[in-house]
């Protein structure tokens, strides 16, 4: 404390030995500073708020069903476009604004001068906004914010229904875009498919796979055959080794055959009407139910006419053993079975050398086959997604025709704020009285370290380095003191005079300021 006490001692006698230029810096700075603040226009400032209500009935109702844009995306993209050059040189050409045209500044100039005075922000949350502007004119001020307000307001119906027309517009065009791409690919899907007609199976498998699976068809039908074969042999030999003929004494015996042979034909005749609904004429299981059917049809005729003529001699001649007429018939279905899996397996096997044949052709055909598959699957698909997505924008366009993008309330009116801005000139004045005695002060001191002069013992002993032996005292007679306080006086009063213009000025200033 005590050397801070000493260096402020030392700087106010520094000060205090140059105290006229301090004065006359002071006065000097003072009355520059208030021409200046005559002459500084004040700026007042036009602010109004804004609330935007995103929130609508509509829109958790018709989520999924319509296409929502994020509204306060589009709410933030307005209110940062909103001081953009075409609309501030729509400010600058109003006529009701009263902008100054007949500047001497560039347009551009002027322009990008409005566009950095022009505040939107967001305050007291993401949907309030506050538009401000400072002018001198505070009417203009005023009716600057108001148009631009209007502005704001007006920008989202535009932007939506120019959004809106857009999209309709450009959905449209891919539609039409997708539809011709779809019909040149059904054409060449139809083409290839007119050129190739054996590639692709019934049920889309590809070549080698059709290859596998007539392998193992041929495979199964060889192995059916061969137990066909086996048992129908095995049913040769019991009919060889059965007697056709029946003892004498059986022989008048009333005979059953009829029935099993009616039930025999009647189950044939299902058979073929079931495999007529599900194969050709040509099918070989057709053609052998059919063998089968005639054989059978034509046994019962002869069996009839065995039993209508019973005293003719060739009667004896027919088998009347039932055992052996049931082998009969057994082994008639048999071989009617073996000649049926012969037909299926020379087919498949025909078919299977057929597949062969073109090993060198159809898998090249078959990827072909794929890659227009594939490009006709995606337009194909591209396509039913842009006409769900015009389902779901036309939707939301009558949203938005129905309701507006937004609700736009005015919390707070434009209105020019009571005060001027800082700084107005009250308070510059008060900061250039301010500077005036800083530098003043400033002006002294500087010229108390241009030509320093020792104080004191402990000044003279810090400069020198050595020790001060001893001082010598100063008598002042009564015509120093006088003159010294005198000017102390004179000082005073230059103080003093100054803190009273200063006083008065200020009143003059906030006088003008108010009217």
């Amino acid at each position: 404390m005590n050397e801070f006490s000493s260096q402020a001692a030392a700087v106010a006698r520094g000060i205090w030995r140059y105290r006229w230029v301090a004065v006359g810096v002071a006065w000097s700075v003072a009355v520059i500073g208030a021409m200046v603040v005559w002459l500084m226009p004040e700026r007042h400032e036009a602010r109004a708020r804004i609330y935007v209500d995103t929130q609508t009935v509509l829109k958790p109702l018709m989520s999924g069903l319509a296409f929502q844009p994020d509204i306060d995306q589009q709410v933030r993209m307005l209110a940062r476009t909103l001081i953009s050059r075409p609309n501030v040189e729509k400010l600058l050409g109003n006529p009701d604004i009263g902008l100054p045209k007949d500047s001497d500044a560039p347009k551009d100039v002027v322009i990008d001068g409005l566009m950095k005075g022009i505040k939107v922000e967001q305050t007291g949350g993401n949907n309030l906004y506050a538009i401000s502007y400072k002018d001198p004119d505070p009417a203009r001020a005023q009716r600057l914010v108001e148009v631009l307000v209007s502005m704001f307001m007006d920008s989202g119906s535009d932007s939506k229904s120019k959004d809106s027309r857009e999209a309709s517009r450009f959905i449209d065009e891919q539609i039409t875009a997708y539809e011709a791409k779809l019909s040149e690919a059904e054409g060449r899907l139809k083409d290839f498919k007119l050129r190739n007609v054996n590639v692709a199976s019934a049920n889309n498998q590809d070549f080698f796979a059709r290859m596998s699976t007539l392998t193992d068809d041929i495979n199964r039908l060889r192995v059916q055959l061969s137990a066909a074969e086996q048992s129908r042999d095995t049913l040769k030999r019991e009919l060889a080794a059965e007697e056709p003929q029946l003892p004498v004494e059986a022989a008048s015996a009333p005979s059953s055959l009829t029935p099993e042979l009616d039930s025999r034909i009647d189950a044939q005749k299902r058979q073929l009407d079931d495999l007529l609904r599900r194969y050709t004429d040509e099918h070989p299981d057709v053609l052998a139910t059919r063998r089968t059917l005639a054989q059978l049809e034509t046994q019962r005729r002869q069996e009839a006419d065995q039993r209508a003529r019973p005293a003719a001699p060739k009667v004896r001649s027919a088998a009347t053993n039932p055992v052996y007429q049931r082998l009969r018939f057994t082994l008639a279905e048999a071989e009617a079975n073996v000649a049926s899996l012969r037909a299926q397996l020379g087919s498949m096997q025909g078919r299977l050398d057929a597949t062969k044949a073109q090993a060198g052709q159809i898998p090249q055909a078959e990827a072909e086959l794929a890659q227009l598959n594939r490009d006709y699957d995606v337009i194909r698909k591209n396509y039913e997604q842009l006409v769900s997505r015009r389902e779901a924008a036309s939707l939301g366009i009558k949203i938005d025709q129905s309701s507006p993008l937004a609700e736009f309330r005015i919390v707070e009116p434009a209105r020019v704020q009571p005060n001027p801005v800082f700084p107005s000139r009250s308070q510059a004045a008060m900061a250039m009285m301010v500077v005036a005695l800083l530098l003043g002060a400033a002006a002294a001191y500087g010229m108390s370290r241009f030509k320093p002069t020792i104080a004191s013992e402990r000044e003279l002993r810090e400069f020198t380095k050595r020790p001060v032996l001893g001082g010598i005292s100063e008598f002042l007679d009564p015509s120093v003191v006088l003159r010294s306080r005198t000017d102390r006086m004179r000082v005073s009063a230059a103080f003093g005079l100054f803190f009273v213009a200063h006083v008065a000025w200020l009143a003059v200033v906030s006088w003008r300021s108010a009217a």
